[in-house]
């Protein structure tokens, strides 16, 4: 009996480990399945800018909380919206006000599915990691802030992926909150600034009809910056690597 109960308890912890990410899951299919999609894109915005600036202006305070509400929740579930309503925050309220709500939302909602993640996954992962794999994760786990930091700089890897990969390794929370809000910080403004200049194009789209994206507005000389931000940061990480090369 006792066995049992045991048994039983074992199967009730490890549901409770993965009811945080069932949840999270759960989200993210109802908002595909009610359309939530359909209303975070440019052209919406396009529509909809008069009335959204006529809200922001009549509230200044509940407006931006709404906000980052918003944007937490849809980084939380990974959302597919990150770039769009960073545009939209510099659009709506400056891109320094708007950068700033961006990354503290962000960050906020990437650390509600680093918990929830590592909490399911964590530990069955790590029980299966051996060889190469293991002193690579032993690798990523002594020098998470840098990596994380590279990660966060370079637009290589979508924005959820980089969100979940470190709750598969031995990662502190602290760590990860700084890494990702630093790390997300230049693209966030850039973005935001592209967002802050946005309304002749908004206009000149919603005159021709054309479904307007992120991509149209990024430029190269924008990734560029990206990926010289990710250069610089991986200096550090090689240097560390090579001494201890040396010192073996």
């Amino acid at each position: 009996m006792t066995t049992e109960k045991l048994k039983n308890g074992g199967k009730k912890s490890r549901l409770a480990h993965f009811a945080p990410l069932a949840v999270i899951v759960a989200v993210l299919a109802a908002g595909y399945a009610l359309g939530l999609h359909d209303y975070l894109r440019l052209s919406m915005l396009a529509e909809s800018r008069e009335q959204l600036k006529a809200y922001v202006d009549a509230h200044p305070l509940l407006a931006p909380a709404l906000f980052m509400l918003l944007y937490a929740a849809a980084v939380a579930v990974s959302f597919p919206a990150a770039s769009v309503l960073t545009i939209f925050a510099g659009f709506l309220f400056g891109w320094v006000l708007g950068g700033a709500l961006v990354v503290v939302a962000a960050t906020a909602g990437a650390t509600v599915l680093f918990l929830a993640a590592r909490s399911a996954f964590r530990d069955t992962v790590r029980r299966r990691l051996g060889g190469v794999a293991g002193k690579l994760a032993r690798g990523f786990e002594e020098g998470a802030f840098g990596y994380l930091l590279v990660l966060r700089l370079a637009p290589i890897f979508p924005f959820w992926v980089v969100n979940l990969a470190p709750a598969l390794f031995n990662v502190r929370v602290k760590t990860y909150v700084a890494a990702t809000a630093l790390g997300i910080m230049p693209g966030t403004f850039a973005y935001a600034y592209l967002g802050r200049g946005l309304e002749s194009v908004l206009v000149a789209a919603a005159r021709s009809g054309k479904d307007l994206t992120a991509a149209d507005l990024v430029t190269p000389q924008i990734t560029l910056a990206f990926a010289a931000l990710a250069l610089v940061a991986l200096i550090p990480l090689v240097i560390r690597k090579l001494r201890a090369t040396k010192d073996m």
